[in-house]
């Protein structure tokens, strides 16, 4: 059984989120698994979507044993298949669900296993590209589950690296290879940036019941850093407890996205310890948007459907 880490009192005074259906990608671990485990508790059903079966059955075997047999499901979805991605949404389609939050949380950084099965460098595959297709295949399901006076909620889960992201989009989607690991991680977050504010400018324009916003956890003490540096991963073990936050305190901001009324209607913000916080302003650049967004269906075939067609 997944040893999930205890929750400390969560400053959040959310209500309860009853009849809601969430999915939390990457929520096997880390930051992903306490947002899944909070949002549980909040009532919602929470489709936890990740690529380890065993553990993604331990966890929603947790998850049920605190908040009941229905609270969460397991579906498997690895990010670094576009064809996985495309048979998640069909398998999630099965459930005959509906869908509130779709919660953009998992990613990997200084992964040195290669390119994706598309061919994809990897932190643009599995950061960026993946979610950029689901979210565009969700958004239908999104849709229906929302309206006016209760949205649906698209949370993409960034960083500060963003802001050393260089903003060229053949740079940002893995087209001109990166200088470092590091430099490809920040591209990502500077796409996923980009991405989420275009979308919360799509959704805005088509009048739909859904929002989007981004949130930064902050540095956690989660897996994540686990190709770092050795210097890096020395001071996680031994001063982590001091430095980083706990797993579930870099959830509360997606926490507070996720269901905060203060937010009801609100997008194309960048949240940070659950305040409004600054983005880097080349992320609200209109021309560049509109660049990554064209090139990313391209690669991936997403297709983003308007109201009615």
């Amino acid at each position: 059984m997944v040893a999930l880490l205890p929750t400390p009192t969560s400053p959040l005074e959310l209500p309860l989120q009853a009849d809601r259906v969430a999915i939390v990608t990457g929520a096997t671990r880390g930051v992903g698994l306490s947002t899944a485990c909070q949002l549980a508790r909040l009532g919602m059903r929470v489709i936890v979507a990740g690529n380890d079966e065993h553990r993604g059955h331990e966890v929603v075997a947790r998850i049920q044993e605190e908040s009941g047999p229905e609270s969460a499901h397991f579906l498997f979805l690895d990010l670094a298949s576009l064809s996985s991605v495309r048979s998640f949404v069909r398998n999630f389609e099965a459930t005959a669900l509906p869908l509130h939050l779709l919660i953009n949380n998992a990613g990997v950084m200084l992964d040195p296993s290669g390119n994706t099965k598309d061919g994809f460098e990897r932190h643009v595959g599995v950061n960026f590209l993946g979610h950029f297709l689901l979210t565009s295949l969700l958004l239908p399901a999104l849709r229906a589950s929302g309206h006016q006076g209760r949205k649906s909620r698209v949370i993409t889960v960034c960083s500060s690296t963003h802001w050393v992201g260089q903003a060229d989009v053949a740079r940002l989607l893995g087209q001109s290879p990166a200088p470092c690991a590091l430099a490809a991680y920040a591209g990502s977050k500077l796409a996923l940036a980009l991405f989420s504010l275009r979308l919360q400018r799509l959704l805005s324009a088509l009048g739909d019941p859904v929002t989007a916003n981004i949130v930064d956890p902050g540095v956690v003490d989660t897996a994540l850093f686990a190709h770092a540096g050795w210097g890096t991963r020395a001071v996680q073990r031994f001063l982590g407890w001091l430095l980083f936050k706990t797993p579930d305190e870099g959830a509360w901001t997606s926490v507070y996205a996720a269901a905060s009324p203060k937010l009801e209607g609100i997008g194309g913000r960048y949240l940070r310890d659950e305040a409004e916080a600054e983005v880097l302003g080349a992320a609200r650049d209109l021309e560049l948007q509109g660049h990554l967004w064209a090139e990313s269906c391209r690669l991936t075939g997403a297709a983003w459907v308007a109201v009615g067609e």
